[in-house]
């Protein structure tokens, strides 16, 4: 076989294999960076599994040229990442006191009582819906993992156990469980077919009800050089314009959105059925289009430069670690969550950097980081062997963890937080 034809047929077996856009269908043809093999963030290795095979997948993220989703290829299924899940979001404190706020913030604009029904998508360990339970307002959550729809139950918390979608909004509906509220915190990057999961909302929202979603924003993503939040459970990654495009689609129109410091910028997007005229579109929805706009987000050259500025962040990175090895000095990391594993994955950070990781979530000690076998002690095991440094994973709870660990100060050791660069904090 000759060059040229051999060539010829690598190309045609790309574009034969081109994956497509999970909203519009448009082949993905322009790519947002590619972070190389990864597996997947959660799924933490007992001893037992340490010298077992471990699935490595793609993380290659692309950009869809017409509607701008950026998007990963669903590798493995919702339900093989979802069933059984280890990230339980009861365990950041400051977490909880943003979702208190928000409760008392909807149940006053929407006038939420005892005879309204909130629904909760992906409800986790019912972290949210336990403070409308404090105000007396009915709750239902929707949870796929398992374990943590059992942590939920026990908590008082009613809770069915399943992926939301046409399907199941359909069923609520039928069962009296329209809502007037619908929330979905964090949920809409999770999911491989949108438009089950937005025309789901349609089903199941009442005719004068709201639905309200918290989503990472990809355009602060991109100015903080937040890459390390790209993992095999982040299907997606959104602007609101792009949101606006796919709600439009289902018969929704998002009518308000705020801008949140949370998981180092967020959106909570508010939607409404497009016929309901009492909810005018806000100012602040129509100044964040414009803003998205002009900073080149509806034009694929926007997203062509990220992947070099990721490369160097990575580069940064393994300099310092590299140098203070050197001199001797010890580092542990604190947190083991998602962004954490994207982050030691792509840059080969392994134990001859990382002596451990600690994280308050019961579920993960004594087990081991994928791809990395870091292991992942109680928060207790800093103050035993006192390292010079701590690696802080979870950088958007950096002000957080940095007081809980402020006695690491007591013998001259310092925080280390490696997003949007490498920062030392005395």
């Amino acid at each position: 076989m000759n060059q040229q034809v051999h060539d010829r047929q690598i190309k045609n077996s790309s574009a034969v294999q081109a994956p497509r856009c999970q909203f519009c269908g448009t082949a993905l043809n322009h790519t947002l960076v590619d972070l190389g093999m990864s597996p997947l963030c959660e799924s933490f290795l007992n001893f037992e599994q340490l010298n077992r095979m471990e699935a490595f997948y793609p993380l290659h993220v692309r950009v869809c040229e017409n509607c701008f989703l950026v998007q990963l290829e669903a590798y493995v299924s919702p339900e093989h990442i979802f069933t059984e899940y280890a990230y339980f979001s009861s365990y950041a404190d400051t977490w909880l006191q943003h979702c208190k706020a928000y409760t008392d913030q909807v149940v006053e604009r929407f006038q939420l009582n005892e005879k309204s029904q909130v629904v909760e998508l992906a409800s986790n360990d019912g972290y949210l819906l336990q403070y409308f339970v404090e105000k007396k307002i009915p709750v239902l959550g929707v949870e796929p993992a398992t374990n943590i729809a059992k942590v939920a139950i026990a908590k008082g918390i009613p809770t069915i156990n399943e992926f939301f979608g046409r399907e199941c909004a359909r069923k609520l509906v039928e069962q009296g469980k329209q809502a007037d509220l619908i929330a979905a915190n964090n949920v809409l990057a999770h999911i491989p077919d949108i438009n089950d999961f937005v025309g789901g909302i349609k089903i199941l929202l009442k005719p004068q009800g709201v639905a309200t979603g918290e989503i990472q924003h990809l355009m602060r993503l991109m100015e903080s050089n937040q890459f390390d939040t790209i993992y095999h459970e982040h299907f997606c990654y959104h602007t609101f314009s792009t949101l606006e495009k796919i709600f439009a689609a289902h018969g929704l129109t998002l009518f308000d959105v705020e801008e949140l410091p949370t998981h180092g910028g967020s959106l909570r997007i508010y939607a409404r059925h497009e016929d309901d005229t009492t909810k005018p579109i806000s100012d602040r929805a129509i100044d964040l289009k414009n803003r998205e706009q002009a900073a080149g987000f509806t034009s694929i050259e926007r997203y062509t430069n990220f992947e070099e500025q990721v490369r160097e962040t990575k580069r940064k990175l393994l300099d310092f670690l590299i140098k203070v090895k050197r001199e001797g000095k010890t580092v542990v990391g604190y947190g083991a969550p998602g962004k954490g594993n994207t982050l030691l994955n792509y840059c080969g950070i392994r134990t001859d950097f990382l002596d451990y990781t600690v994280d308050r979530n019961p579920y993960k000690h004594g087990k081991f980081l994928p791809g990395t076998h870091i292991p992942i002690y109680p928060p207790d095991k800093i103050q035993e062997t006192k390292p010079d440094y701590v690696l802080i994973l979870p950088w958007n709870f950096q002000d957080e963890i940095m007081t809980q660990m402020s006695f690491i100060r007591d013998w001259g050791g310092q925080f280390v937080v490696p997003i949007p660069e490498v920062t030392v904090y005395s």
